[in-house]
């Protein structure tokens, strides 16, 4: 037992190490690493940021675009545990060139410690997973990237949000392509899921690059009635405007160079966001407005107010006030030199096998069951082999020993039990010699208390047979022990490897809603690892049935060999010494 757990112990030690690098599935060739840095040392973002959208800027400084499907199609983004996959959007993919664009949702952007994170790529036969529906959080009413050519800007959301109007293609913007604005505004619906109540939450930015700083030019304004929204640059200095109330000037902006700017609403009142950074707060609630919106320009002002001449990237718009983290993350990562992200070298697949990945995704309760299961099997063989290894020496003892007494033949009984012809191996194994020893034990017992053993009358038979039925009983007992843990591990084995896979199944299914994630990439992993429970449940029961099988045929041949020989012995008895014995012998000879 000490060397077969020195065993397990020295195989955990050696597997646990590569569980550690673990390969999210055997189909991916390779994986790059992608540390997440929300720290002092990276973005800085100060606080968590919760749910984020992050933006995966690849290059051929980053990213050599080798063994990767054309258009991306087998990207797929995993969590540091190597289970969890992302969902994300890829916004441009040019090989070619050597750009690409993606959004990844991450579940909880950390200001504390940084967060790795994998993309997967090298899989020819994987189909596109890229939704932006799903990378961006349902509290997003509307997300532009801008990526279209000669066509409205189509909203990433599900909400459907489509600009009602066309613009000009900006080529080389922040974030690839942008719209260029001048005297025309790009309209945005008046639909309901971008009605904002009287002093509701709202969250509106964009990135914007003036190619001129004029007077009071408009980045976003929204009337209804009495009340508007007003978001402008007045000669670069960026200002907010609720109800005519506007804000204090704040930090400027500069022509020709890219800004982020966003304004985000409570029923505290409204902010202004520079850079992810606060420049500027006003009392003022939101009024109500349902109308629609317009962005570049202010249909509905005055004659004061001037169209924003410039291009516009990443427009946003939410239900909620998004944290300032989560603004000063998108202000910090999006721009051409991200100090949220870090890319690590490629590493490329070592070959491990199907199992294995299987192994690398089962969770903590998973290796419970597994564990309990081992114990059982463990326990289970250990009975099967000894039981083997003692019905096999019993039964060739037995074998050696039948032949000694048949030899005995015409002979006393007690010839065996008075000579050394049955060896001592035989005599430790042989339940037949038992049987054999007590029956000559009551013999000698008899004739020490003045029995005539010659004439040994049908009561004493009875009497010895009775004790030779109860070492047949001891001996058939001691052959079953241990046996009811082959029928606890036969029947209970199943059931302990299918409630490891109902708990797996239910907690991937938690995780995968928690995550967002619902796509067969997300729980295939966690699913394997769950039906691998009910595996290893059925792979510990069914070599102990068969264990148990022949174990049992083996214990009732040894059984039957024992009930033969106690009435083979009884019958020799009642013949060479019993009380028939001395009749026949006493009788004259009768002629032939």
């Amino acid at each position: 037992m000490r060397r077969l757990l020195a065993f397990v112990l020295a195989v955990l030690s050696t597997a646990l190490p590569g569980l550690a690098h673990a390969w999210w599935q055997a189909e991916w060739s390779y994986r790059k690493p992608i540390l997440l840095d929300g720290g002092p040392q990276g973005a800085a973002i100060g606080a968590d940021a919760g749910r984020a959208p992050v933006l995966v800027r690849l290059h051929t400084g980053n990213f050599s675009f080798q063994g990767v499907s054309d258009t991306g199609a087998d990207l797929r983004f995993v969590a540091g545990d190597d289970k969890t996959v992302l969902n994300h959007q890829i916004e441009q993919f040019d090989p070619l060139l050597g750009m690409a664009l993606v959004w990844v949702d991450v579940p909880a952007l950390s200001a504390g410690a940084p967060q790795q994170i994998w993309m997967y790529y090298g899989n020819p036969k994987a189909p596109a997973s890229g939704n932006g529906q799903r990378s961006f959080d349902p509290d997003y009413t509307l997300v532009y990237h801008f990526a279209e050519t000669g066509a409205p800007a189509r909203d990433t959301t599900a909400y459907g949000n489509h600009a009602q109007t066309t613009t000009v293609t900006a080529e080389g913007s922040v974030l690839g392509r942008g719209a260029q604005l001048a005297a025309t505004p790009l309209m945005l619906p008046a639909s309901p899921s971008l009605q904002v109540a009287a002093g509701g939450a709202f969250t509106f930015s964009a990135w914007v690059r003036p190619d001129a700083l004029g007077v009071r030019q408009v980045v976003y304004a929204r009337r209804d009635g009495a009340g508007e929204l007003v978001l402008g640059i007045d000669q670069g200095v960026p200002f907010v405007q609720v109800n005519g109330q506007r804000s204090a000037p704040g930090q400027p902006v500069q022509a020709g160079q890219w800004s982020h700017l966003a304004v985000k609403a409570d029923a505290g009142g409204v902010a202004l966001l520079v850079g992810g950074r606060e420049a500027a707060r006003l009392a003022q609630p939101l009024p109500a407005l349902n109308t629609a919106a317009a962005v570049g320009a202010d249909p509905g002002g005055d004659a004061a107010s001037t169209a924003f001449n410039g291009v516009i990237d990443e427009l946003r718009l939410s239900k909620v006030a998004r944290p300032g983290a989560l603004l000063l993350a998108d202000a910090v990562s999006q721009g051409a030199d991200s100090r949220l992200t870090q890319f690590g070298p490629d590493e490329q697949q070592a070959g491990k096998s199907h199992f294995g990945f299987i192994l690398a995704a089962m969770p903590l309760d998973a290796w419970v069951v597994v564990a309990v299961l081992a114990l059982m099997m463990v326990v289970s063989w250990l009975i099967m082999i000894g039981k083997g290894r003692s019905f096999n020496a019993m039964a060739r003892a037995n074998e050696a020993f039948i032949g000694h007494f048949r030899e005995t033949a015409g002979n006393a009984l007690e010839s065996l039990a008075q000579n050394d012809k049955v060896p001592a191996a035989v005599r430790v194994d042989s339940s037949l010699w038992r049987l054999y020893a007590v029956a000559v034990e009551e013999l000698r017992r008899r004739r020490a208390n003045g029995y005539d053993t010659n004439a040994v009358s049908a009561s004493t038979i009875g009497a010895i047979r009775a004790a030779m039925d109860g070492v047949q009983v001891r001996e058939t007992e001691k052959m079953a022990s241990r046996m009811n843990w082959l029928s606890t591990t036969i029947e209970g084995a199943p059931y302990v490897g299918l409630f490891g896979t109902v708990i797996g199944i239910m907690l991937v299914f938690v995780v995968a809603a928690m995550a967002g994630a619902v796509d067969i990439n997300s729980v295939a992993p966690g699913m394997a690892a769950a039906l691998l429970c009910t595996a290893a449940g059925l792979g510990v029961a069914i070599p102990a049935l068969f264990g148990y099988n022949w174990l049992a045929a083996r214990s009732d041949a040894i059984g039957a060999d024992m009930a033969v020989f106690v009435d083979e012995f009884s019958t020799r008895l009642a013949e060479e010494q019993g009380e028939g014995s001395r009749l026949r012998s006493a009788a004259p000879a009768r002629s032939a």
